[in-house]
């Protein structure tokens, strides 16, 4: 069986209903059986015996008392009222909660009651759900990953609707859509889509919809859990999808006719098709001035070529066409390697190896020691490498200059991506001089160039002869550019 060939193991279906006990308050007990936060009270309202139940944790008890058990005992309505009649007195009249809904199935009260609602079982069988979920969240923060110089500092939490409530103060327009579906047979996560109409593609938002809709999994954990599922292709390493922890970058995506996707739980939204001018992006962008955004985003660009392609050529350089060097720097580097046992591929290896090595030593450690054991790895590993003739100064400075390119990237996953192309350039570099380098150029631009994502070449806007490095003073940038617009492709006047 291939990698990315599905494993018959057989069906995965889900069985409809999924609970076969009877809408009374027994049988929503026998579901949550064996669970120590599942409450049950019996409230007698009007000479009727009602049944409450709720998950400890997941509702405000202040809201179950004031909105539910208060009314419920002082109303004198209650008293004398016909059975037919007691579902919609309580809805309508006596009780205060704001969301008030009738229960018809077990499978749907079973999966409410763990969303911060509660259930008032009426006698008849009938029941009523009212929402008094707790609302915890995290408070609202700068951004971690895209820190801010200038512009809003509020950043995504994990609730779903604090995110879609920051979106709406960005854009508060009705034609903003918001779509939720429920994702995970056993997390039951809400999954939000968003996009504007009449400006987003609607064949790109029901593609999106469609796949969405079809994720059959059992829940989503982490963000990668949804972007793998978002993207078309699964033998790359680039992303086809960009997240952003920032509204405005969110809403500036939507604006642009993208189509955005939230998730409960997570702190990030994604925009959808990503292309490759979604990560070479920053907010930055647009808070400064053209010249000096179009600098940095140029900048950004030559950086990312820095960072592929000079591990690789000076190994093809020095290994392969040591001639093109001028004479001076080669009579430096041949000095400095006179006392080297390891062929010039195999001393550059080991430096991007341990450059990856200290990285990620300094990410999975806390904070200030990730940063001293970063700081002292990088001086006592390179300087003792160096004194003890395992590499030559040439390699150490290649090498930093490369790694320190790449974190000019905004989006660390397309900085991920680069980092492991550029090994393979360096091994291609080492085995076919500058030939095996530009043939392995061919592959990546080869590579980018058949990538898709939700039918919109990933190399957008260079394909489409819109450029992506230049960034149009802002009264001149009339029209929405970079993926193809649907209808309403005028920006401003």
């Amino acid at each position: 069986m291939g990698l990315f060939e599905k494993p018959r193991q057989g069906p995965h279906p889900l069985p409809e209903p999924r609970w076969s006990q009877p809408l009374s308050a027994d049988g929503l007990q026998a579901v949550y059986r064996e669970n120590g936060d599942f409450r049950r009270r019996i409230v007698w309202a009007g000479g009727r015996e009602l049944t409450l139940c709720y998950i400890e944790g997941l509702v405000r008890l202040e809201r179950v008392s004031d909105y539910v058990l208060r009314p419920l005992a002082q109303d004198g309505r209650l008293v004398g009222a016909d059975g037919a009649e007691l579902p919609d007195l309580l809805q309508k009249s006596v009780l205060y909660n704001v969301v008030t809904q009738a229960c018809q199935s077990m499978d749907k009260l079973a999966a409410d009651l763990t969303m911060g609602w509660c259930v008032l079982f009426l006698p008849g069988g009938q029941a009523l759900e009212l929402f008094v979920g707790a609302e915890d969240r995290r408070s609202v923060s700068e951004p971690n990953n895209e820190p801010v110089a200038k512009g809003a500092r509020d950043s995504f939490v994990e609730n779903l609707r604090a995110n879609t409530a920051m979106v709406r103060r960005r854009v508060r327009v009705p034609e903003l859509r918001m779509r939720e579906y429920t994702v995970g047979r056993q997390s039951l996560t809400p999954v939000d889509v968003l996009w504007m109409e009449g400006i987003a593609d609607p064949d790109t938002v029901e593609r999106v919809k469609t796949c969405i809709d079809g994720m059959n999994i059992d829940g989503i954990r982490t963000t990668g859990d949804l972007e793998e599922y978002l993207s078309d292709r699964a033998d790359t390493p680039f992303p086809q999808t960009f997240a952003t922890q920032r509204p405005d970058r969110f809403c500036g995506g939507l604006l642009a006719g993208r189509v955005g996707v939230l998730c409960e739980g997570q702190s990030v939204g994604w925009l959808l098709p990503g292309t490759i001018d979604c990560f070479f992006g920053a907010m930055q962008d647009r808070t400064g001035g053209w010249m000096m955004a179009t600098a940095l985003r140029l900048l950004r660009y030559v950086c990312m070529f820095i960072t592929l392609l000079l591990p690789g050529l000076y190994v093809a350089l020095v290994t392969f066409q040591p001639e093109v060097i001028p004479v001076k720097l080669a009579q430096s580097i041949v000095r400095a390697k006179q006392e080297v046992p390891f062929s010039t591929l195999f001393e550059v290896l080991i430096m991007l190896l341990a450059f990856e090595v200290l990285q990620e030593a300094g990410l999975r450690l806390p904070g200030p020691v990730g940063q001293t054991v970063s700081i002292l790895g990088g001086l006592v590993v390179g300087s003792a490498a160096v004194e003890a003739k395992i590499v030559s100064p040439a390699v150490l400075i290649a090498v930093a200059i490369a790694g320190i390119a790449g974190y000019t990237v905004p989006a660390q996953d397309f900085a991920n991506a680069l980092r492991l192309w550029r090994f393979l350039l360096t091994l291609a570099a080492g085995v076919g001089g500058l030939a095996g380098l530009v043939l392995a150029c061919a592959v990546l631009l080869r590579h980018l160039s058949g990538l898709e994502s939700f039918g919109v070449p990933y190399l957008t806007p260079f394909v489409t002869g819109e450029g992506g490095v230049v960034r149009r003073p802002l009264p001149f940038d009339r029209f929405r550019r970079g993926i193809p617009a649907w209808r309403n492709r005028r920006r401003q006047e």
